[in-house]
């Protein structure tokens, strides 16, 4: 047992109650970060400086693409949750599978329900889908961080137990105290990988090589993934699976392979002379 134990800040899961309607700062969080992300893809499209003659949506194109990422989080997010580490309960309880607002969300889920709704908006729109999967790398680490901010509040997502002066208590975790995993990889998938591609898209001027700043953005995100899941208790009804491995690593693993191959891939294209997708400008 360590000397000293952080307590853990019980912060009411439900920010405002109205009689039967309640905000939580699940939902709340989930907002905010399409929020911010929305106006930050819009600011990177208007700075022309970033991308030069490479085609790119237009600010209204983005607006636009919110509602169809926010389906693509959301109902790729619950999916992936409820079919990849969940299935038999929800099969017996099927009409939780809707309670959103009480967590479980699967990241894994959510990128794959993200890039089909980018995958059918470029091709209705027309524009470049290598392109609008870069804006999307630039900006996901912002939603990431506020959804792992989401789990803390929540007490969800518990780290395993360890003896660091910063260990907590978890409700719901047994009382041995255990790693804030989700604020560990608040800082990882949130903090370090926004600067990652910030410095990207700013500093390297990726978005004119469509195509490796969204292959950055997975590769990145694997990595940080298998970092924070060293930490991280797997979900109790999956446990450890081979190797000692976790489900969250097994699922980064591919993340990663596909996300160098895409960065090597747009840097060849780009030394080549080649378009990496057709697209219109701003």
């Amino acid at each position: 047992m360590p000397l000293f134990v952080l307590p853990y800040p019980a912060i009411d899961p439900v920010l405002i109650e109205l009689g039967p309607f309640a905000i939580r700062w699940y939902a709340l969080a989930y907002i905010v970060g399409i929020l911010l992300a929305w106006r930050y893809m819009t600011r990177l499209v208007r700075t022309d400086r970033l991308w030069q003659a490479t085609p790119r949506p237009s600010a209204a194109d983005i607006d636009d693409f919110v509602l169809w990422a926010t389906l693509g989080i959301v109902l790729g997010g619950r999916l992936g949750y409820v079919l990849i580490y969940n299935l038999p309960y929800f099969t017996e309880h099927p009409a939780e599978i809707f309670h959103v607002w009480q967590g479980g969300m699967s990241f894994h889920g959510g990128f794959l329900g993200t890039v089909l709704a980018m995958v059918i908006f470029a091709r209705l729109r027309r524009i470049s889908m290598l392109t609008l999967f870069d804006l999307a790398g630039t900006a996901a680490p912002i939603g990431l961080f506020f959804g792992r901010i989401a789990n803390f509040i929540n007490g969800e997502l518990w780290g395993r137990v360890t003896d660091v002066p910063w260990a907590m208590v978890f409700p719901g975790g047994g009382p041995l105290p255990r790693h804030p995993s989700q604020l560990y990889e608040a800082a990882l998938e949130g903090v370090v990988l926004f600067l990652a591609m910030r410095l990207l898209s700013h500093r390297f001027e990726m978005l004119r090589k469509p195509g490796f700043i969204a292959g950055a953005f997975a590769a990145g995100y694997g990595i940080a993934r298998l970092i924070g899941e060293r930490f991280r208790m797997p979900d109790e009804q999956i446990g450890f699976l081979s190797f000692g491995t976790t489900m969250g690593m097994q699922l980064s693993l591919p993340m990663i392979v596909a996300g160098a191959f895409l960065m090597v891939w747009a840097v060849r294209k780009h030394a080549n002379g080649g378009e990496t997708d057709k697209g219109r400008k701003a």
